[in-house]
C-alpha cells in the first residue's frame, strides 16, 4: 500500500507477544460475524456485531481509526472486492460476502478477512462457482503463509500465491491492492505482493510481522472506486473473494496471530507446523 514509509520492519520478541491479543480478538470478531451472515441481515448489523465483540474484549476497532472511515468492518458483496462500507444493504441468498476486520489492543494491531458464500438452493451452479473462488483464494493465502515459513525473502510469498491460483484455473489476482506489514499501525511497511515480482523484498527473519491478503476475481483484475470513495469493485462485474491473516515470524518459526490455532489445521497439509510465540 502507498505511504507505508521506510523504517525498521522487525519487532522484538516482547513486541511480537503484544501482537497476540489483538490477533485473537480479531478472530473472535470474525467468528461472530460469520455466524450471522444469512439472507435478510444488513451489512451494518454485521458491523455492530464485530464492534461489540472487539469492545467487550477490551480492544478498539482499528478500521475506525483510519481517517475518514467510521466502521469496524469492511463488507464487500459480489463484485465489490474490498473496502465496502457497511450500511443498509441486505444480504441475499447466493451472495459472496467478504468481511475485513481488525482490532487494536494496547496500541498493537490484528487484521484479517474472510469470505462467505450464502447458500441458495435455486442457483446451485452460481453458489458452487463462487464457493470455488473463495476456496481457491483461501488456500492460496495458506500457500503464501507456508512459503513465508520457508522463505529467505518476503516476495517468495507472492510467487507461491500466484502459482497456486494459476494451477487451479483462470482467475484474476488484483495487482493494485496488496498486503502489508502490521504492528503499532495496522498498515506498515513492507508491501506483501500476491503475485511474483522481480525484487526479492526484505529478508525473512525473526521480528517480521505481515498481513497476507490475496484478492481474487472470477474475471479481470481491473477495478474502479465507487462514488463512496472507498468501495473497490471489479470493472467487469465479476465476483471477488478476499482472505487475510496476520502472521509473525519469530526465532522458533511462524505463528498466525489471527488464527485461534496459529494456523495449524490449514498449514499441516502443506508440511508446516506453526510454533507459538514464546
Amino acid at each position: 500500500m502507498a505511504g507505508l514509509g521506510r523504517r525498521n520492519i522487525y519487532k522484538s520478541p516482547a513486541q511480537l507477544r503484544l501482537m497476540l491479543a489483538p490477533g485473537v480478538l480479531t478472530a473472535k470478531a470474525l467468528d461472530a460475524v460469520r455466524a450471522e451472515i444469512r439472507p435478510g441481515v444488513t451489512t451494518i448489523e454485521l458491523d455492530a456485531i464485530a464492534e461489540k465483540v472487539i469492545r467487550d474484549g477490551g480492544g478498539e476497532p482499528n478500521f475506525a481509526l483510519v481517517p475518514g472511515y467510521h466502521h469496524t468492518i469492511c463488507a464487500s458483496v459480489n463484485e465489490d472486492v474490498v473496502h465496502g462500507i457497511p450500511g443498509p444493504r441486505v444480504i441475499e441468498a447466493g451472495d459472496i460476502v467478504s468481511i475485513d476486520c481488525g482490532a487494536q489492543v494496547e496500541g498493537w494491531n490484528g487484521d484479517s478477512a474472510i469470505t462467505v458464500v450464502v447458500p441458495d438452493a435455486s442457483r446451485p451452479e452460481l453458489v458452487a462457482e463462487r464457493q470455488r473462488l473463495s476456496d481457491v483464494t483461501e488456500i492460496s493465502l495458506w500457500h503464501g503463509v507456508a512459503a513465508l515459513a520457508r522463505a529467505s525473502h518476503l516476495n517468495e510469498v507472492g510467487g507461491a500465491i500466484e502459482d497456486f491460483i494459476d494451477s487451479e484455473g483462470t482467475f484474476g489476482i488484483l495487482e493494485d491492492y496488496v498486503g502489508h506489514g502490521i504492528g503499532r499501525s495496522m498498515h506498515e511497511a513492507p508491501t506483501v505482493f500476491n503475485y511474483r515480482v522481480r525484487d526479492r523484498g526484505p529478508a525473512v527473519k525473526p521480528g517480521l510481522c505481515v498481513a497476507i491478503e490475496p484478492m481474487v476475481t472470477l474475471g479481470g483484475i481491473d477495478t474502479f472506486v465507487r462514488e463512496d470513495d472507498w468501495t473497490i469493485a471489479t470493472s467487469d462485474g465479476t465476483a471477488a473473494a478476499h482472505w487475510e491473516h496476520s502472521v509473525a515470524v519469530h526465532a522458533g518459526g511462524i505463528w498466525v496471530t489471527t488464527a485461534h490455532d496459529g494456523g495449524a489445521a490449514q498449514l499441516k497439509p502443506l508440511g508446516v507446523t506453526p510454533v507459538p510465540i514464546p
